[in-house]
């Protein structure tokens, strides 16, 4: 009987919500999310593409490589609202680009205070959380990352920024220290990688989430070793570069490249730390490639809503969690990641905002299929839904409307069969304009909303 109070304490403890929860303090993952700008699904090795990256071929290698990942947007602000809420950016009220031009309205738009993000949920639960890069959600001080739970921020809040001056496209200077714009001399890729080094070191003992987002390939096509007369200064109008294609895709490689050896310098240190097996990490892109880089064998580029404007590389590498060398089809995107993260943490989602992405702990723990609904894109006045391998396409110039694929026989988008199948083509179209209307019925207000006609 003496040994009773010792066996109901251990009982206790065992049935105690912090011993069952899953992202319990001791098991609780490490995040580090590398987002690239720009990267074109043809663009890597790892994807048959014409640049070498032997640390993401790595990354593959010993993880898991996506070939039906998705961004949210087919251009920046969008798909990065997406992924931080881990909801259609649409309803964020991001559905195009913040742009850096005062003179425009929306410039004056930005994730709004109402929004839950993944830091700020990490971070009420333990986690030390950073962004290092890009933020491109809003230019004003209320939009801050630090004032959306990244409790460190170094980067730009602009679209793009001079590699090497950091001023933007509209000639202001726009690099952060928290909320603070400081100079900081150095190739933006490397400050980034610099900046992220330092925190995985500082954090080693603490859950972390780290967030990468690097400015690569983004134009302008600069690289560590261009000519420093070149930079941008404060005040100075936007430079268009006066380079041949032959010139631009040998700085597009090279900046891919740094970004490349960016990652490797992370997995090193995750290892050497020995965090390797309790940090999980996921690359993408934030849409495709210009057509300065390869989408191949899609159709489309960045800012349309054809598979070349949103089917991104996607590479998750957990060593001990994921098996490593596996290739999945599994249909998914940016803004899964966010539930993602939560389920592994243990943190509950957002009630007040309910989650539209859905965890892939399923997939990439035990390599199981996930069954969804439909996903949807639009840019513009461009629209397309994805059900199963069927995809619509409506709204794009160069398309019939409305165009219906099957990607499982026609991944490049080449045969419309819409009117082999108009019942098929009729139904998704309805789903569509439903969706859109729902997102624009339950979209955050922006600024902007009170400077545009009605019915924008």
């Amino acid at each position: 009987m003496r040994r009773l109070p010792l066996l109901l304490l251990c009982l206790s403890l065992l049935l105690s919500p912090a011993a069952a929860r899953p992202g319990a303090a001791t098991e609780r993952p490490n995040f580090v999310i590398i987002l690239a700008d720009d990267l074109g699904y043809g663009d890597l090795s790892t994807y048959g593409g014409w640049i070498e990256v032997p640390h993401l071929d790595r990354l593959a290698a010993e993880g898991l490589r996506f070939t039906d990942f998705h961004s949210n947007g087919a251009v920046c602000s969008p798909t990065r609202a997406a992924l931080v809420t881990g909801r259609y950016q649409q309803r964020a009220g991001i559905p195009g680009v913040v742009y850096a031009d005062p003179r425009r309205p929306e410039h004056e738009d930005g994730l709004q205070p109402v929004e839950v993000t993944f830091a700020e949920l990490l971070s009420e639960h333990g986690y030390a959380t950073a962004i290092f890069g890009k933020w491109h959600l809003g230019y004003l001080p209320r939009y801050n990352p630090v004032r959306h739970g990244f409790q460190l921020f170094r980067g730009y809040v602009s679209g793009n920024v001079d590699y090497f001056s950091h001023v933007d496209q509209a000639g202001t200077h726009d690099w952060w220290r928290n909320e603070k714009n400081v100079l900081e001399e150095g190739y933006s890729t490397h400050l980034i990688t610099r900046h992220a080094l330092e925190f995985i070191e500082r954090h080693a003992g603490e859950p972390f989430c780290l967030y990468v987002a690097h400015e690569a390939p983004h134009y302008p096509y600069q690289t560590p070793d261009d000519d420093p007369r070149g930079f941008r200064r404060p005040g100075e109008p936007s430079v268009r570069q006066e380079l041949n294609e032959a010139e631009i895709r040998r700085r597009y490689r090279v900046m891919v490249e740094e970004m490349d050896a960016s990652t490797g310098r992370i997995l090193a240190l995750l290892r050497r730390l020995g965090l390797e097996r309790r940090t999980l990490v996921f690359f993408f892109s934030d849409n495709g490639a210009t057509p300065r880089g390869s989408n191949r064998p899609l159709r489309g580029h960045k800012g349309t809503v054809w598979e070349g404007g949103h089917r991104v590389p996607a590479i998750a590498w957990w060593p001990g969690k994921i098996r490593p060398g596996q290739v999945t089809d599994q249909l998914a995107a940016g803004f899964d990641l966010m539930p993602t993260m939560l389920e592994l943490a243990g943190v509950a989602a957002p009630k007040e905002r309910p989650l539209d992405g859905v965890s892939l702990v399923p997939l990439l723990l035990h390599g199981r299929a996930i069954d969804r609904g439909p996903l949807f894109w639009s840019t513009g006045r461009a629209l397309a839904m994805r059900d199963g391998p069927w995809k619509l396409v409506v709204g794009e110039r160069d398309a019939k409307q409305p165009a219906l694929f099957h990607l499982g026989e026609d991944l490049g988008e080449t045969n419309n069969l819409a009117a082999r199948y108009p019942e098929r083509a009729r139904e998704m179209t309805e789903t569509a304009r439903r969706w859109l209307e729902e997102m624009e019925a339950t979209a955050t207000p922006q600024p902007s909303d009170k400077k545009r006609p009605a019915g924008r």
